[in-house]
């Protein structure tokens, strides 16, 4: 190929939005001329290479715009600390088949025993398969709803949380709410349903959720549009941040 054709060739692909092909085009013609590649061959070539950079790309700005709070993976997951734990319920999730179908999942259990760990990993097999994702704690979004609606900018707002293809919203129940942070999350969760899955992480078991939102008939309303797509995953075990710690004899974590 000559290098005429080959000038022309980098610029037409710099033109077209494909850097990797117009920084890397000797390097592929090389390993074109090494493969004896037919010209569909070296097509195919050029344009996955592309592809798999934008992807990537993409991968990884998704990440830095999720505001989650670490990017562990399901694969780093001790599920054997947690014997309990429905192992095949977690792999079907990691197939990412409830974020096709915009349901719902609820991560149940003690504090301490992978909850985060679990939903984190999931959304990133999500923002890593193309989907957007977004990580906030419940208490974190409820702040932000009423501070946007005391200036009048709550559906603004609101389009924060409804965006995304999978919202993680974590420590459900570590704070109660009062009736009218209760009536914004119902409302966040209303505009959300059957249009983009949520993971939640709490504490709570769901017969406690009236205690959180402190209103039994908006807890069960709330509960209604939740659960009626959703996969709920139960974790009772140990926790993971006292595995490695020496236990005193009345139970608590001896000192160092």
């Amino acid at each position: 190929m000559s290098e005429l054709v080959t000038a022309r060739l980098r610029s037409t692909a710099a033109k077209l939005g494909l850097p990797h092909t117009a920084a890397t085009l000797e390097h592929l013609i090389q390993r074109a001329d090494v493969g004896k590649m037919g010209y569909l061959d070296f097509l195919d070539l050029a344009l996955s290479e592309e592809l798999a950079i934008r992807d990537d790309r993409g991968f990884h700005t998704g990440l830095r715009l999720s505001r989650l709070p670490h990017h562990k993976t399901l694969d780093e997951y001790d599920f054997s600390f947690q014997p309990e734990l429905d192992l095949r319920k977690v792999q079907d999730l990691a197939t990412l088949s409830f974020v096709e179908t915009r349901t719902n999942v609820a991560l149940l259990g003690p504090p301490g025993v992978g909850k985060t760990h679990i939903a984190v990993g999931l959304a990133v097999a999500a923002c890593r398969a193309g989907f957007t994702i977004y990580f906030t704690s419940l208490d974190d979004m409820v702040r932000r709803l009423k501070a946007a609606d005391a200036i009048g900018q709550l559906p603004g707002k609101m389009r924060l949380y409804q965006r995304p293809d999978v919202l993680v919203v974590d420590e459900v129940g570590y704070l109660p709410l009062d009736r009218d942070e209760a009536n914004l999350v119902f409302q966040l969760i209303s505009k959300r349903y059957e249009k983009g899955s949520i993971i939640l992480t709490s504490n709570k078991t769901l017969g406690e959720w009236g205690e959180v939102f402190g209103d039994e008939a908006l807890a069960t309303v709330i509960l209604d549009r939740l659960l009626h797509h959703c996969e709920v995953v139960s974790i009772n075990g140990n926790s993971y941040r006292l595995k490695n710690k020496p236990i005193t004899i009345d139970g608590g974590a001896a000192t160092a």
